[in-house]
């Protein structure tokens, strides 16, 4: 009996060795270039229409083995790599990973329940509800959203940007921008916020409108949660924490870009008339389920507003009254951490207050619950809020905000510094703490590492993005787009780089004197 059990175990360590061989084997390149390939094939099958060629290259890239492979390593690589499900598996080890690939099949699917978690939303009481698959859902997810983005990506709102390859926020501000900015744009515009747009959408729509696989559709939606091992049914709704949601609720939503532009910029004859389009001005931006409509008057921002209820009736959605408000654009309005408005006549974007707020308050509480830190872990722990920060908003009217920010901080900064040494003069901690760095004087800084400051991010605009390319179709403008904007970014960074540098060389024996402390 014994020697059994020693023969088995010794199969099995051999088997996951070669499991962990294969895995580690993998050309990535090769993989990524063949599910393109049949993406890309599929995205022309539904520019032409050929529906029954479209169906049989989904089913191709769903059992394909390649498609199984990135199906598995996009959950083992995110955010959640390391959140269970209800089974408590997580695919850390290669050898988990390949036999997760060898195993992936639609054949007799079932989906397990989520686990049911929930998020506090900044700024409220609130709760938001998040649903967590097993790894082994999430990946069955994965493997079906490659074979569904092609068909959202052709068929999605012009000016949709949110959940959508190469495109982001920041696509949506440039967007709303130019619909703005110019003297004779619009002057209202309508904000609107769907509610609860993930767990509401009708199960019904979604499986009489979503091309893919009815069965593995079904099981997605009405895998049920658990929730206090208890088990709750899914009768509407997408779960938010799904990989496959976000696609299930562009396609929700996609649509309302064609409705306004077909009532609002098209004549009698169905025919696009500029005579029309500027009779109206009305244009939309949507990022997920956050959108904007502009319009020439309060009356038509109304009329917008009715038309897309009813839009949105038939998806078993409706939109949240306390968000959902028109307003001049003299006097601005949020959207998606920017504020838009105009001084003068001027358009201006600048960071948004809640944005501000928000941001304040993260730093705050991580220095607040940093009493017990060096310097350095600090800093360490700073540094990627403020540079994720300053990134976000680089390419606004942000310049006079990031000083701002960086005057708070310091401030927060002191009085952490007192705190620690109660008893000790203000110029002892201030030397301490704060070194000469370059021009600077006052750094807060220990040895090679420093704070980074908001005001030392250089203001750079966003580049554009052409709406009618397709990123299977026109792969090479997003990759000279990406290096354009790339090297925009690096331009600045280089310069950082530099800086950093010669106030890293500078003696450590230079200490601060009387005359440079602001005190």
């Amino acid at each position: 009996m014994n020697v059994r059990n020693s023969i088995t175990s010794k199969d099995e360590m051999l088997t996951n060795k070669q499991l962990k061989i294969q895995w580690n084997n993998i050309d990535w390149k090769k993989v990524e270039k063949y599910v393109n390939r049949l993406q890309v094939r599929i995205t022309k099958a539904v520019k032409e229409c050929k529906w029954n060629l479209v169906i049989r290259l989904q089913y191709l890239l769903t059992h394909s083995y390649y498609a199984k492979l990135l199906a598995v390593r996009k959950p083992t690589r995110n955010k959640g790599k390391g959140t269970a499900g209800i089974d408590g598996e997580t695919w850390s080890s290669p050898e988990t990973k390949m036999k997760a690939v060898l195993s992936l099949t639609d054949k007799k699917y079932v989906a397990k329940p989520l686990k049911r978690v929930f998020i506090e939303k900044h700024g409220t009481k609130k709760k938001r509800p998040l649903g967590i698959p097993t790894m082994y859902d999430r990946s069955m997810q994965s493997l079906y959203a490659l074979a569904l983005e092609p068909i959202a990506e052709i068929n999605g709102d012009r000016t949709s940007f949110g959940f959508r390859k190469f495109r982001s926020t920041h696509d949506a501000c440039e967007y709303a921008f130019q619909y703005l900015c110019r003297k004779d744009t619009p002057e209202w515009v309508l904000e609107g916020d769907i509610k609860g747009c993930f767990d509401n959408i009708s199960h019904q729509w979604l499986l009489d409108n979503i091309p893919m696989d009815k069965s593995i559709l079904k099981q997605f939606l009405k895998a049920g949660y658990i929730f206090e091992r208890h088990l709750f049914p899914t009768e509407a709704g997408t779960p938010q924490g799904g990989i496959i949601s976000p696609i299930l609720a562009n396609i929700a939503l996609d649509g309302i870009g064609n409705l306004l532009h077909d009532k609002y910029h098209k004549n009698k004859d169905g025919k696009i008339s500029e005579n029309q389009a500027s009779k109206h001005k009305v244009n939309f931006v949507r990022y997920a389920d956050d959108f904007i409509v502009t319009a020439k008057t309060e009356e038509i921002a109304k009329e917008i507003k009715e038309l897309i209820k009813e839009f949105l009736k038939d998806r078993g959605l409706e939109l949240s009254e306390e968000k959902t408000v028109i307003t001049h654009i003299d006097n601005g309005f949020d959207f998606l951490g920017w504020n838009f408005r105009k001084y003068k006549g001027k358009l201006l974007v600048k960071p948004s207050k809640k944005s501000i707020d928000k941001i304040t308050e993260k730093i705050s509480n991580t220095i607040e619950n940093s009493k017990a830190w060096k310097q350095g872990k600090l800093i360490d722990a700073l540094n990627p809020i403020i540079t994720g920060w300053a990134n976000y908003h680089q390419s606004v009217v942000s310049s006079e905000i990031f000083n701002k920010l960086d005057s708070r901080i310091w401030n927060m900064l002191w009085h952490w510094a007192k705190r620690r040494h109660p008893g000790k003069p203000k110029q002892w901690i201030a030397n301490k703490y704060w070194h000469p760095r370059g021009n600077r004087k006052w750094t807060f800084s220990e040895e090679n590492k420093q704070l980074n400051l908001l005001s030392d991010t250089k203001i750079v605009r966003h580049i554009k993005l052409k709406l009618d390319m397709n990123p299977y179709l026109d792969k090479d403008y997003f990759v000279l787009r990406r290096l354009k904007l790339r090297a925009r970014k690096l331009a600045d960074t280089a310069k950082k780089t530099w800086d950093k540098t010669k106030k890293i060389c500078i003696p450590k024996t230079e200490t601060m004197t009387n005359n440079c402390c602001p005190i």
